[in-house]
């Protein structure tokens, strides 16, 4: 098990420590720091040495003032903890066993300080600007809970791939029906920024979900509370030969109709998501 915290700044209290790192990094004053909405990113790892560093300095180039970055690995065997140790001093990243995705991101998430969390799997990466425009729409819109935007969905190679799926999501975001969601999981995880708070309203993930994780904490936050949506894309979403959406889509929608089901989707909404699963398969035997 390796466990780092930081190399540059000693610390006793944990809730201190990002705003003292960012004073350090960036050489910004406390009044700015006080004047953005603090925003915890999570990114669970494994054996993703070909695509974290993009990933790291997709995060850290946002050079948003008050960041929290906690990189929770399961004890790669690859570079990745090589990597992880040249940004020892620039983020939190611990490197040991865990029982799969949504297990690391959940103790990256009690970790964690933010108003604001997300997470970042290793390998996409955010868009330039995206945590100064998720941090100002929550600032000017105190209400919203939780925001999601648009993605670009890329290659190994970093090429954007498949607009049209990227297209289709966008008309369902825009739908007035609220029983979208429970017929097909429009919301781009990568994109979507929650309050902390809701993790005590709603619940963390649940660790039986293995590709639709997301899925579900969605739907138990959507019981809730209205999607806040924008226009503008804010990361990239990445297909590759061993990325769970290239090869285990068929599991992924036998999982989503379970979440589904468990959060109470109407006989209708459960028809339609069955309907709208199977013409999708068809779709990527074609495309895959």
């Amino acid at each position: 098990m390796i466990y780092v915290i930081s190399s540059e700044v000693e610390r006793s209290q944990k809730k201190d420590f990002s705003t003292q790192l960012t004073c350090v990094r960036f050489g910004r004053n406390d009044n700015l720091i006080m004047n953005n909405i603090r925003i915890s990113v999570i990114t669970p790892s494994y054996n993703q040495g070909n695509f974290i560093e993009q990933t790291i300095q997709s995060v850290l180039s946002q050079n948003y003032p008050s960041l929290e970055y906690i990189v929770m690995d399961g004890g790669s065997t690859d570079n990745t903890v090589q990597i992880l140790k040249k940004y020892s001093g620039k983020l939190k990243w611990i490197s040991e066993k865990d029982n799969g995705q949504s297990d690391a991101i959940n103790k990256g998430l009690r970790m964690a300080t933010g108003e604001i969390f997300a997470w970042l799997n290793s390998d996409d990466y955010y868009l330039p600007g995206t945590l100064q425009k998720v941090g100002t729409y929550f600032l000017q819109n105190k209400k919203a809970q939780w925001l999601t935007g648009d993605y670009e969905i890329v290659d190994e190679n970093g090429k954007q791939i498949q607009s049209f799926v990227r297209g289709y999501k966008n008309i369902l975001r825009s739908l007035p029906f609220r029983s979208t969601l429970y017929v097909a999981n429009y919301i781009n995880q990568p994109s979507t920024f929650c309050k902390s708070s809701l993790l005590d309203q709603v619940g963390y993930l649940r660790e039986s979900y293995h590709l639709c994780l997301d899925y579900d904490l969605w739907l138990r936050i959507y019981k809730r509370y209205p999607l806040h949506t924008i226009s503008s894309p804010l990361s990239a979403f990445r297909i590759h030969s061993a990325s769970k959406g290239s090869n285990k889509y068929k599991i992924q929608f036998k999982e989503e109709l379970e979440v589904a089901k468990k959060n109470q989707a109407s006989p209708l909404a459960l028809f339609l998501h069955r309907m709208h699963s199977f013409l999708v398969t068809q779709i990527y035997k074609m495309i895959k």
